[in-house]
This record gives C-alpha cells, sequence and structure tokens, in this order.
C-alpha cells in the first residue's frame, strides 16, 4: 500500500506563489506516474500536472507556464511550484500515484488547501 501525503498548501495572494509538496511511502517510488489534481467547491476534480518515471511532464491549459512539476525520487517525493497564482486557482490540491502501465490513479492524498484571495 503505497501512502501519500500533501503539505504546503495555504492562503496567499493573487500573484503570489506556493510550493506544494508530497511525500510517499514504499519503494518503488521511481516506477510510478506521479500527479497533481484539485478540486474547489461545486467543481469536477481537475488534472494539473502530471510527471512520469521518465520525467517527462504534462499540464493543464490553465497552469502551463506558471506551474513546474518536479520529483526527487531520493526523497520518495513529488512537488509542483505555483507561480503567479489567481483567484481561480483556489482549490484542495491531491497528490496521486499509478503504476507504470495503469490507466488509473490508485493511490491518493487527503488533499492540501489552497486559497488565493484578490
Amino acid at each position: 500500500q503505497v501512502q501519500l501525503i500533501e503539505s504546503g498548501g495555504g492562503l496567499v495572494q493573487a500573484g503570489g506563489s506556493l510550493r506544494l509538496s508530497c511525500v510517499t511511502s514504499g519503494r518503488t517510488f521511481s516506477y510510478y506516474t506521479m500527479a497533481w489534481f484539485r478540486q474547489a467547491p461545486g467543481k469536477e476534480r481537475e488534472l494539473v500536472a502530471t510527471i512520469n518515471s521518465g520525467g517527462s511532464t504534462n499540464y493543464a491549459d490553465s497552469v502551463k507556464g506558471r506551474f513546474t512539476i518536479s520529483r526527487d525520487n531520493a526523497k520518495n517525493s513529488v512537488y509542483v511550484q505555483m507561480n503567479s497564482l489567481k483567484p481561480e486557482d483556489t482549490a484542495n490540491y491531491f497528490c496521486a500515484a499509478k503504476r507504470i502501465g495503469s490507466v488509473t490513479y490508485s493511490y491518493w492524498g487527503q488533499g492540501t488547501q489552497v486559497t488565493v484571495s484578490s
């Protein structure tokens, strides 16, 4: 079983920055594709960014150029650096993991709240 624990959320003014961290348990972290999702009240969950075992990344159009996902396999951790934050980035942010070859994300963290004030 893989456990994921997010941290780094908080309240920030528009235009500011935050860095979210997600540390995972398990010995095979480097084999997982990692992702950050977010969900705002009354809205569907949105895929924000992904990074695979080889370090390739993908981003939602809404965050391209502002967010950067990265991973440190030695620390079993994945990060997302969020710059130029907007009020519409306000959401609960979740870290997720899936094994290579898997279609769905099987492992989820509990989430960390990001609130961007205008």
